[in-house]
C-alpha cells in the first residue's frame, strides 16, 4: 500500500530534496554525482553552474485528452494523440500503487523527490557505459513525462529549409514524427546533454514534492505515463489490455502494467503474436511480423528457479511462459519486488507467476471510418480543423481535435441516421463497373439548420489505401464542399431553378401568367452585374424527354421542370438579381469555392456545381417561411473541466417574405403531386411536403424535398465528374437515374414519423392573380403577320376554321377574344371564306329593281313573298327582305323578298 508520510530512516533523503534549490544544495548533489562527472570530464564548477541556471519551477500542464464526439448520449467517435481517462486516487487498485513503487521508487515515500542513492548508481554506470541509464524516481519519472508532453502538445509539421552558407539544410517534418522527435529526445540523450536532463528533472522532481503531496505526484504519474503505442495512463491501460477498469485490476495484471513503464512499446501485449518455449525450457518471443527473436533465459529466470525447487513443474513452466514470454519476464520481475517488499505473498507470487498472461483487448480504434455516420462525422472533423471557434490558427484546432479532451454534442439523429443509410445501402451499390456511381442523401431541420443525418454509397476508409484499390471506398464527402468534405460539389440540374421562381416571385410576378415556353432559340438575358448575355449562335437549350414545350404559366413550368418556359421567365428577369437570391439562400459559391455570377443562360437552369448540403439549406428556407438558417453540426461544445466552449457560428436570418416563401411553396409542391416530376419521390402518408428534380445531361440526377420541418437532399451521379449516362443502366431492380425518387421518399418517409410537420401558408393572392393584356386588332392582316403581332404581345394563337367573310385566302376576317385578355392567353383568329357579304337593303324598291340589286351583291338565292295591296304598283314594290338589309349573311343564302302588289299572281 502507498506511505502517505516518510519514515524517519529517510529523513536524510527528504532533507537534500527540499533543500536543493539552495547553493548548499546545490554542493550536495553535486557531490553526490561528482565522480560520475569526473569520469566524464566535466569539472564539479561547471555542474553547480550548469544546476543553478535551470529553471527551478514546474507547472504541470492539463493532460491530452481524447476529444469526443457525441450523437446523444452515443459516442460518434475519438480523436486523440494520446488516450487517456483520468482517473482520482481512490478509482485505482492499491495493487497497482505498489506494483509501480517496488519495480520503479521502492524508496518514494522517503525521499524528497531524488532517490539520491539510485541517482548515483545510474550516474556512475552511464559514465562507465556513456549512455544515460535508469535511476529517476517516480517524482523525475513524473516531470519527464509532463516535459514530453509539454513539447509534444507544441509539436508541428514543418517544412523543409534549403541550406545556407552557415547552417545546414533541415528536411521537412510531419507532425508524427515531431510528436516522436519529442519522446526520443527526452529518453536518448547522451552525455552532457543526458546530465543536465537528470539534473533538471532532480530538480524539477524537488519542487514538485513542495507543491504536492506524495499521493497526488504517484497519480499523476500514473495518469500521464505511456503504457504503449497511444496508450496513456493507467485507466485506459487498464481498458486497453485487459478491458477492466484501473480500480478492477487484480495482482497479476497489475505487475504487467508496471512492468511496462520501462520500455512501453517493447512490453506491450497488443501487438505481439504470441511466444513458445522449445523443449529444454528456452524462451522465444513471437514478435508483431510474426519473426522469432531469441529472449535471454534469464529474463523467466524467476519461473526456472521455481521448476528447479520443485515449486512448479516443467508442463506449468511451458504453459506460463508461453504468449509473452519478455512481457512475463518483466512481469515476474514485478512480482519478485513486491514479494521482496511483503506487499504480495510468496502463494501470492507462485499463483500470478504460473497465469499466463491472457489480454483481453479492446478497441483502441479512432477517427471516423469506426463512426456510425463517417461521413457525417468527416464533416464535423473539417469544420473543427477550419473554424476559429476551435483557435485562431491551424494548430491549434488540431490541437483542439486531438488533445483537449472536448466533448462535442452533434446535430446527429441516429434514427434519421440509420434510415438514411439503410436507404442508401438498399438501393444504390457501393460501386459499379460502369461509372464511378456516387450517391448522398442528407436531412437537416428546416427550422434551424441541424444537420440529422449524412448517408452515402460508398465506405469511409481507414487507411487511405483502401480507396486507391477499392472503387467502393471514398474519403470524400459527397454531401459538402472543397473545404468541408473535399468535394467540389455537383452540377444542381433543375434544383437550381429555385431561384428564378424566387426572384420571379420577388418582382411581383404571378405564378399564373402565361409565357411563350416553346422550344426556340434561347432569349437574350439581362444582367447588371457582369453585363448582358447575348444568344450570338442562336443555339436552343432542349427540355427533357424532347418536349418541344408549350405556351404556360410558371406554376406548370415548376411542376413539370420545363427548361424552356424557366428560360422564358429569366429573360424577363435579370441574372444578377437571381445570383444574389441563391447568394442570400445560401448558394452564394460553387462547391470549390467560386462565386455564383449567373453570367449565362445554362446557369439558370443548373450548370454550376454546389452541394447538397448548401442546396438543402436553400430549400429549407421556403419551407421555413422564408428564414435561412446557415447547416448546422455542433449544437454544444465543453472542455475537459465541462466549462461550456463557443461553438461555430450559425445563423438564422429572414431573406424571402412570408408571401414570396408560402407562394414558391405552393409552386414546388405541384412538383410533388400527381403529374409533377417528383410525384414517385413523395412519402404519401399525410404531410405535405415541397420538392423538386434536378437533371444535367443525364450524368447527375437530384431529389430535394421538404416538410416544413425536415429538408431532405438526395444526388445520385459521377462523382468524378465523369459523363456516363445514368439512364437504361439498372442496378437493384432500379434504374440509376431513378434511384434517388426511392432514396428520398425512404428517408423523407423517417424524417415524417420522427419530426412530423404541418401544412404549408397559403400563397399569396396577388401572386397568383390572372393579368390581363390588351389584345392588339389584327382583323384583315394575313395568318401569318397576324400570329406574330399577337405573339410578340405575349399571346398564345390558334387558327380557326375559316368564317364568312367577303374576302378570302389567309387573311383574317375575325379573332377571338379581342379588346382585352388574360396575359399569355390564346387568341383564335379566323380566316375569310370569300362567301361573306352584306345584305343590300332594297326596301322601297320595286320588284325587278330589287332583285337585280341583290344579284349584283351575289344573292341568287331569291323568292318572293306577294301581299295584294290595291294601293300598290302593278310591277309590285319591296317592304322588306330576310334576312334584313344591312346584316351579314353567305352568299348562298336564301333571301326572301316581301312584297306589295295591286295583283299577286
Amino acid at each position: 500500500m502507498p506511505e502517505n508520510k516518510r519514515t524517519a530512516s529517510g529523513a536524510l533523503g527528504g532533507i537534500v530534496g527540499l533543500v536543493g534549490l539552495s547553493a548548499a544544495a546545490g554542493l550536495l548533489v553535486t557531490a553526490a554525482v561528482t565522480p560520475a562527472i569526473a569520469v566524464s570530464g566535466l569539472a564539479a564548477s561547471s555542474a553547480i553552474t550548469i544546476f543553478d541556471n535551470m529553471p527551478s519551477y514546474l507547472q504541470p500542464d492539463k493532460l491530452m485528452l481524447p476529444t469526443t464526439l457525441m450523437a446523444g448520449d452515443q459516442v460518434l467517435a475519438k480523436f486523440y494523440d494520446q488516450n487517456r481517462s483520468p482517473v482520482t486516487f481512490d478509482q485505482v487498485n492499491p495493487v497497482m500503487y505498489d506494483a509501480i513503487l517496488s519495480s520503479e521508487d521502492p524508496r518514494y515515500y522517503q525521499h524528497g523527490g531524488v532517490d539520491l542513492i539510485g541517482t548515483t548508481r545510474a550516474l556512475l554506470s552511464n559514465a562507465a557505459g556513456g549512455a544515460t541509464q535508469g535511476g529517476s524516481s517516480i517524482s523525475q519519472q513524473y516531470v519527464k513525462n509532463v516535459l514530453v508532453q509539454r513539447c509534444e502538445r507544441s509539436a508541428k509539421a514543418t517544412d523543409a529549409v534549403e541550406a545556407t552558407d552557415t547552417t545546414p539544410a533541415i528536411p521537412a517534418m510531419t507532425r508524427d514524427e515531431a510528436l516522436q522527435k519529442c519522446a526520443l529526445e527526452a529518453i536518448q540523450a547522451d552525455g552532457v546533454e543526458g546530465y543536465q536532463r537528470k539534473l533538471q528533472e532532480m530538480r524539477y522532481a524537488v519542487q514538485l514534492e513542495k507543491q504536492y503531496t506524495k499521493d497526488e505526484i504517484l497519480l499523476g504519474y500514473l495518469n500521464i505515463a505511456n503504457f504503449g503505442g497511444v496508450t496513456y495512463g493507467i485507466d485506459a491501460a487498464a481498458k486497453r489490455y485487459f478491458n477492466v477498469s484501473a480500480a478492477d485490476l487484480n495482482i497479476g495484471q497489475a505487475a504487467v502494467l508496471a512492468g511496462m513503464v520501462q520500455n512501453p512499446n517493447r512490453f506491450r501485449i497488443d501487438l505481439s503474436g504470441g511466444s513458445i518455449v522449445d523443449a529444454d525450457g528456452v524462451a522465444y518471443n513471437k514478435a508483431a511480423d510474426g519473426s522469432i527473436d531469441d529472449v535471454e533465459q534469464s529474463t523467466i529466470q524467476a519461473l526456472y528457479t521455481l521448476r528447479d525447487n520443485g515449486e512448479i513443474t516443467q508442463e506449468q513452466l511451458v504453459a506460463a511462459a508461453d504468449g509473452y514470454s519478455e512481457t512475463k519476464g518483466r512481469q515476474l520481475y514485478v512480482l519478485s519486488r513486491m514479494e521482496d517488499d511483503g506487499k504480495i505473498t510468496h502463494e501470492q507470487f507462485v499463483q500470478y507467476a504460473l497465469e499466463p498472461i491472457t489480454p483481453n483487448l479492446t478497441s483502441t480504434s479512432q477517427g471516423c471510418a469506426v463512426s456510425a455516420a463517417p461521413y457525417f462525422c468527416q464533416l464535423v472533423v473539417a469544420t473543427i480543423l477550419s473554424d476559429p471557434a476551435f483557435g485562431a490558427e491551424d494548430d491549434d484546432r488540431v490541437q483542439a481535435l486531438r488533445q483537449d479532451g472536448l466533448t462535442i454534442q452533434t446535430t446527429l439523429d441516429l434514427r434519421m441516421q440509420e434510415a438514411a443509410q439503410n436507404a442508401m445501402n438498399n438501393v444504390v451499390p457501393s460501386s459499379d463497373d460502369r461509372l464511378k456511381l456516387g450517391s448522398t442523401a442528407l436531412s437537416l431541420e428546416a427550422k434551424t439548420g441541424r444537420v440529422l443525418a449524412v448517408a452515402q454509397n460508398t465506405k469511409f476508409p481507414e487507411d487511405p489505401t483502401q480507396s486507391e484499390n477499392d472503387p467502393s471506398y471514398s474519403s470524400i464527402v459527397f454531401a459538402g464542399n472543397s473545404e468541408l468534405g473535399g468535394s467540389i460539389g455537383f452540377n444542381a440540374g433543375s434544383t437550381f431553378k429555385i431561384f428564378t421562381l424566387v426572384d420571379w416571385l420577388e418582382k411581383g410576378n404571378s405564378l399564373n401568367a402565361q409565357l411563350n415556353g416553346r422550344l426556340q432559340p434561347v432569349p437574350n438575358m439581362k444582367n447588371s452585374c457582369t453585363g448582358p448575355w447575348v444568344n450570338t449562335d442562336r443555339y436552343q437549350i432542349e427540355n427533357f424527354d424532347q418536349n418541344p414545350g408549350y405556351y404556360g404559366t410558371p406554376l406548370r413550368f415548376t411542376k413539370e421542370s420545363l427548361n424552356t418556359g424557366y428560360l422564358a421567365m429569366a429573360a424577363q428577369l435579370d441574372l444578377c438579381d437571381i445570383a444574389n437570391v441563391a447568394k442570400k439562400m445560401g448558394v452564394g459559391t460553387t462547391g470549390d469555392g467560386k462565386p455564383i455570377t449567373m453570367e449565362n443562360a445554362n446557369e439558370v437552369i443548373g450548370s454550376d456545381n454546389v452541394s447538397p448540403l448548401a442546396m438543402a439549406g436553400a430549400f429549407a428556407t421556403v419551407a421555413n417561411g422564408g428564414s435561412h438558417c446557415q447547416p448546422k453540426l455542433i449544437d454544444k461544445v465543453t472542455d475537459a473541466d465541462g466549462a461550456e466552449r463557443p461553438i461555430p457560428d450559425r445563423t438564422c436570418e429572414t431573406v424571402l417574405t412570408p408571401e414570396v416563401a408560402a407562394t414558391a411553396a405552393y409552386a414546388l409542391q405541384g412538383v410533388m403531386s400527381s403529374g409533377g416530376t417528383g410525384q414517385t419521390a413523395n412519402p404519401q402518408d399525410g404531410t405535405a411536403v415541397l420538392g423538386k428534380t434536378g437533371t444535367h445531361e443525364a450524368h447527375e440526377t437530384w431529389m430535394i424535398e421538404s416538410s416544413t420541418n425536415v429538408t431532405t437532399a438526395v444526388w445520385v451521379g459521377n462523382w468524378d465528374g465523369g459523363r456516363e449516362t445514368l439512364f437504361r443502366k439498372y442496378a437493384n431492380g432500379y434504374q440509376l437515374s431513378d434511384m434517388r425518387y426511392a432514396v428520398a421518399r425512404q428517408v423523407q418517409s423517417a424524417a415524417d414519423e420522427f419530426y412530423g410537420g404541418d401544412r404549408f401558408p397559403d400563397p399569396a393572392q396577388n401572386l397568383l392573380r390572372t393579368v390581363t393584356k390588351d389584345v392588339p386588332n389584327v382583323v384583315g392582316r394575313s395568318i401569318d403577320e397576324a400570329r406574330s403581332t399577337l405573339q410578340s404581345a405575349g399571346f398564345s394563337v390558334t387558327v380557326g376554321d375559316p368564317v364568312d367573310a367577303e374576302f378570302g385566302g389567309d387573311r383574317v376576317a375575325e379573332q377571338n377574344p379581342s379588346g382585352s385578355a388574360p396575359a399569355g392567353a390564346t387568341i383564335t383568329i379566323s380566316p375569310g371564306n370569300g362567301q361573306g357579304g352584306t345584305v343590300p337593303d332594297v326596301s322601297g324598291q320595286n320588284l325587278n329593281a330589287a332583285q337585280s340589286a341583290l344579284k349584283s351583291a351575289g344573292y341568287n338565292n331569291l323568292s318572293v313573298s306577294c301581299k295584294d295591296d290595291s294601293g300598290a304598283p302593278d310591277e309590285g314594290r319591296v317592304t322588306a327582305t330576310n334576312p334584313a338589309g344591312g346584316t351579314s349573311a353567305n352568299k348562298s343564302t336564301a333571301i326572301v323578298l316581301d312584297v306589295v302588289k295591286k295583283k299577286c299572281q
